[in-house]
């Protein structure tokens, strides 16, 4: 099974937190990514002589965890909970109400992306790949990933206004 890890459990206690981690920036539900993350670490428990054997494993688990993503984007309508943020600050501690309506309104425009779009962000700036490690886990040319991701950062940039947020 080569070096890459000498076994499935010692693979699911080092990889199944970003698993999880990489789903929740795909589908945006906690719960959920924890669901698609054990989906995805069940499938690989029966292939797990495949999956060691794969030319790059890990491109090939991100891959399923994309596929899965997308799978349950299909099957399930997502509800969002509206919170305030006002509620979550406790009295007698800074104020960071617009740093937070701002990091709220990029996180809606991130939720509004086409999935496309919404999963090379993802990948390239949370999993941080590059665009030629990108193209074979969505199936699609560096161009065509670069294309998604032109398109996404001009629909996160359009209409930000950035005077008078405080610096992080």
């Amino acid at each position: 099974m080569g070096d890459w890890f000498p076994s499935y459990e010692a693979f699911a206690y080092a990889r199944g937190a970003s698993l999880v981690r990489l789903a929740r920036a795909l589908i945006w539900d906690e719960e959920e990514a924890q669901d698609v993350a054990q989906e995805v670490l069940a499938k690989v428990y029966v292939h797990w002589a495949r999956v060691a054997r794969a030319d790059s494993p890990d491109a090939y688990i991100t891959r399923m965890v994309v596929n899965e993503c997308n799978s349950w984007r299909r099957r399930r309508v997502r509800r969002e909970a509206l919170v305030d943020p006002a509620e979550m600050l406790e009295t007698g501690q800074p104020d960071f109400t617009p740093r937070l309506a701002t990091r709220e309104d990029l996180l809606q425009r991130i939720r509004n992306l086409p999935l496309q779009q919404r999963t090379v962000v993802a990948l390239r700036y949370y999993s941080d790949l590059a665009d030629d490690e990108i193209a074979p886990i969505m199936g699609c040319s560096v161009a065509t990933v670069r294309s998604h991701a032109s398109h996404a950062l001009a629909a996160l940039r359009r209409g930000l206004d950035w005077r008078g947020v405080p610096e992080a």
